[in-house]
C-alpha cells in the first residue's frame, strides 16, 4: 500500500493541547462491525463484558526534556537543549540536541547543579549522553531538572508546565523509562478502573518504554519498505497466563493502546497463545497482519500517514478507519495525546 493511502485533512482547532477533568470525561467513539456510536470513556463498562481482558501498559514517562549549558575545557559556553529519545543497553541514552552544531564528542553538558553528561558519540542532531548518575539517581535527578517531553504538536504551540506532571502521567505509572506517554492510558483514574474490576473486566499489566519515535514520520512511499524503530518492553508470566486463559474462556482481549497491542503481538506464538517476553520489538503492523491474540483496541486518534493509524486500519480495514475518522472529524472528537478516545471492536 501506499502512503497517501492513509493521509486525512484535520482541521487545526481538534488538536487537543490539554486534557479533559476529570479524566474519563473525554468522549469514546465506539467502532462495531456495523454502527459507530458517540459515548464516553466513563461509560466503557457500558461496552465491556464480565471476562473481557484489558491490557495496560505501566511504564513511566520521564521528564526527559533537559536545558542545560556546554563547558568545555577553554571556557567556551553554550546553551543546549537535550530530549531524551531512548536508553542504551551500557547506561548511556540516545537524545536529539538543539543547536546540536554546538556540540562534539567529548563535551560536557551541565544540566542545572545536579546533573552532567558527555557526549559520547554525535550524528548531526543526535547524540549518545553518558549521564554522572544512574539508576535511581539519574531518575531523582530528572524529576528535579527535567521537563516533561510533550509531543511535537503540542510542544510547538506551547510549553511544558506543572500540569503536564501529573496529566501526561498515568494514574498506574511504576516502571521508569518512556519518553512518550502511553495515551490511551491517560483516561482512567482509580474510580474507572475499579468499577470495570467490580464488574468482573479483568486487568493485566505489561511493560513498553515507548520511545520518541512513535512521532516519526513515514518518509516512503511503500509503507512495505518503512523501517520501525525499537522499543523495550516486557510480559511477565502471570499476564500471559491470563491472556491465555480470557481467550479460552470465550473473553476479549482488549489493549488500552497502540504500545499494549504491539507488545501482546510480539509475545504472540500462535492463535490463542503468547509466552511471557522480554525484549527490543520493532513490529510493524500494518494492513493484511494477522492478529493473534488482539480481540479489540481502546486508542486515541492517530495522527495522518503515521504507523499508528496503519496499525487500526490494520485491525479494522482501512475503508472502516476512513469512516470512524470522518465520522471523528465531523463530530468534533479532540485529537492526539490530550484528545478523546475510541473503542475499535472488530468482531463486536
Amino acid at each position: 500500500m501506499r502512503l497517501d493511502d492513509f493521509d486525512f485533512d484535520l482541521p487545526e482547532d481538534l488538536i487537543a493541547l490539554r486534557p479533559l477533568r476529570p479524566r474519563p470525561a473525554s468522549r469514546l467513539l465506539v467502532a462495531e462491525p456495523a454502527r459507530i456510536t458517540d459515548s464516553t470513556v466513563a461509560a466503557l463498562g457500558d461496552w465491556l463484558r464480565p471476562g473481557d481482558l484489558l491490557v495496560l501498559n505501566d511504564t513511566k514517562v520521564i521528564p526527559a526534556r533537559l536545558s542545560g549549558v556546554r563547558r568545555r575545557a577553554n571556557g567556551g559556553e553554550a546553551r543546549i537543549e537535550a530530549t531524551l529519545i531512548a536508553a542504551g543497553t551500557d547506561g548511556t541514552w540516545r537524545a536529539l540536541a538543539r543547536p546540536g552544531k554546538r556540540l562534539a564528542v567529548g563535551d560536557r553538558i551541565a544540566f542545572g547543579e545536579i546533573l552532567s553528561a558527555e557526549v559520547r558519540e554525535k550524528d548531526g542532531a543526535e547524540v549518545v549522553l553518558a549521564f554522572d548518575q544512574a539508576g535511581e539517581g539519574l531518575d531523582a535527578a530528572l524529576e528535579t531538572v527535567g521537563e516533561m517531553p510533550l509531543p511535537p504538536y503540542i510542544a510547538a504551540r506551547r510549553a511544558p508546565d506543572a500540569a503536564d506532571r501529573e496529566d501526561y502521567q498515568t494514574v498506574f505509572a511504576t516502571r521508569p523509562g518512556a519518553v512518550a506517554a502511553p495515551t490511551a492510558s491517560l483516561h482512567f483514574d482509580e474510580d474507572l478502573l475499579g468499577a470495570l474490576a467490580a464488574k468482573g473486566v479483568g486487568q493485566a499489566r505489561v511493560t513498553l518504554h515507548v520511545g520518541a519515535g512513535t512521532f516519526l514520520p513515514v518518509k516512503v512511499e511503500n509503507i512495505e519498505t518503512h523501517r520501525m524503530h525499537a522499543e523495550w518492553g516486557e510480559i511477565g508470566a502471570e499476564t500471559a497466563a491470563a491472556i491465555e486463559a480470557t481467550l479460552a474462556a470465550g473473553g476479549r482481549v482488549i489493549p488500552v493502546g497502540t504500545t499494549a497491542l504491539r507488545l501482546i503481538e510480539t509475545a504472540a506464538t500462535a492463535p490463542g497463545r503468547i509466552a511471557p517476553w522480554r525484549g527490543d520489538t520493532d513490529i510493524f503492523i500494518r494492513p493484511g497482519f494477522e492478529f493473534r491474540v488482539t480481540r479489540g483496541l481502546m486508542t486515541n486518534f492517530h495522527l495522518p500517514k503515521s504507523t499508528l493509524l496503519m496499525l487500526v486500519s490494520a485491525l479494522m480495514g482501512v475503508e472502516r478507519i476512513r469512516e470512524i475518522y470522518a465520522h471523528a472529524i465531523a463530530a468534533r472528537y479532540r485529537f492526539f495525546s490530550y484528545g478523546d478516545s475510541s473503542l475499535l471492536l472488530p468482531r463486536g
